[in-house]
């Protein structure tokens, strides 16, 4: 592995791993306060797979060079996290947490379809597997869009436009490119953020109008970027600290 080939590799990854791990923890805090016993479930499914993939991927690291995973999630500071801010936003309104849910997962979707062909072999294994997880995360998601939409209430649809309204901006940052884009795609580890974009907006638009929403025009909206430059919302570094308090007490201890 050159140095050029482990730089843009080591950016995906954590790229990746941040959004998995900070939208995994703001998934586990609907545990117990979903409105249905059936949602406490399924989020807390999903934030358990979202973990799941983080550890694979901070794992990788590690086998780079890295630290530990357990140091790569709770000991970094927050310019040190390269998730996008879609992911860091706190979600006290259930329509936001299902909206952004879509948003998240339909983009999860696609970036590892695209990565089943990276040439970084792990990668591509992993990829394979995710992709198995994330079908029923887009299952759940394109559900709850439809429920609430084109068969809901003009209650529930009127919530659920306005989470949109709100979120897409922050959704079109996913896809913030870094100085590694061009190399991602020489390389063949990824082909790059505009590609996945591409592939995002011609699977998310039409779900969402036929669901019933008045999607954006994507051309119209800023996107809201800086995080994969470790720039961050006010809402990570709280979010950070909640979330190492207990591992930051003992990092050495064995549980």
């Amino acid at each position: 592995m050159t140095e050029q080939y482990r730089a843009a590799l080591e950016d995906l990854l954590f790229r990746m791993a941040d959004d998995a791990l900070i939208y995994g923890h703001r998934n586990s805090e609907w545990t117990g306060l979903a409105p249905l016993l059936e949602e406490d479930i399924a989020f807390s499914s999903i934030a358990q797979d979202k973990l799941g993939h983080a550890l694979a991927l901070y794992r990788m690291l590690h086998e780079m060079g890295h630290p530990d995973p357990d140091q790569l999630a709770f000991m970094r500071s927050e310019h040190q996290f390269r998730c996008c801010h879609l992911v860091e936003l706190p979600t006290q309104d259930y329509a936001v947490a299902l909206m952004r849910h879509a948003l998240f997962d339909y983009a999860e979707h696609h970036r590892y379809e695209l990565l089943e062909e990276s040439s970084y072999a792990p990668l591509a294994a992993l990829a394979r597997k995710v992709r198995g997880e994330i079908k029923y995360h887009i299952f759940h998601a394109s559900t709850w869009l439809r429920m609430l939409g084109v068969e809901g209430t003009d209650e529930s649809r009127a919530r659920m436009q306005a989470a949109l309204d709100m979120l897409f901006p922050y959704a079109l940052g996913i896809f913030e490119p870094t100085q590694q884009e061009e190399t991602l795609r020489e390389l063949g580890i990824f082909p790059g953020e505009g590609i996945l974009r591409e592939h995002w907006l011609e699977d998310v638009v039409p779900l969402l109008e036929s669901a019933g929403y008045r999607v954006p025009e994507p051309s119209e909206v800023e996107p809201v970027v800086g995080g994969r430059h470790g720039y961050h919302t006010e809402h990570l570094q709280p979010l950070l600290e909640e979330m190492t308090a207990v591992f930051r007490i003992d990092p050495t201890a064995e549980w």
